[in-house]
């Protein structure tokens, strides 16, 4: 199974539309074949741990928490909106930010390049978790009913404006 998106550049950057320095939404994803028995897809954008001096940072920082997506869907949409359920039955959770939905990279202007990773994860059924579940909770359900992961990174780096 493997992970495609149009969320990096042919450099490994994000393309700055899906980070918040320009409109912050959700990238599009595409996955092919998973393994035999998948009932059930999970993705998790998490930001890679990462160690600045004088930092209390707890990572991994999630990012997007996306669960129960069907097992005959291959792709989801750019620009999925920050709602508990979908249409289609597909559930988000709770970010390290607090907020349900995608939440793009934002590392402080200066902090130098920020590593990001997508899992996607093939699951045996769909997950049993009410409410808005954190990346702790999620992970938790997820571990049990793993069949297959696909992981690719990413990278981002918010530079300092240059005075004129």
């Amino acid at each position: 199974m493997e992970l495609f998106t149009d969320a990096l550049k042919s450099d490994g950057f994000f393309d700055s539309r899906y980070t918040c320095d320009l409109d912050n939404s959700s990238p599009e994803f595409r996955w092919s074949t998973p393994p035999p028995l998948t009932e059930s897809f999970a993705l998790v954008m998490d930001q890679i741990p990462h160690t600045e001096r004088g930092s209390n940072n707890q990572y991994p920082f999630c990012h997007w928490l996306v669960f129960n997506i069907p097992a005959n869907l291959r792709h989801l949409p750019a620009g999925i909106p920050p709602q508990e359920i979908l249409p289609n039955g597909i559930r988000q959770g709770t970010n390290s930010f607090g907020k349900l939905g995608y939440t793009g990279p934002c590392p402080r202007p200066g902090s130098g390049t920020q590593n990001y990773v997508f899992q996607l994860f093939a699951l045996l059924s769909p997950l049993e978790i009410s409410g808005r579940p954190s990346r702790e909770e999620l992970m938790k359900a997820i571990e049990p009913m793993l069949l297959e992961v696909a992981r690719f990174s990413g990278r981002y780096e918010r530079r300092i404006a240059r005075a004129a």
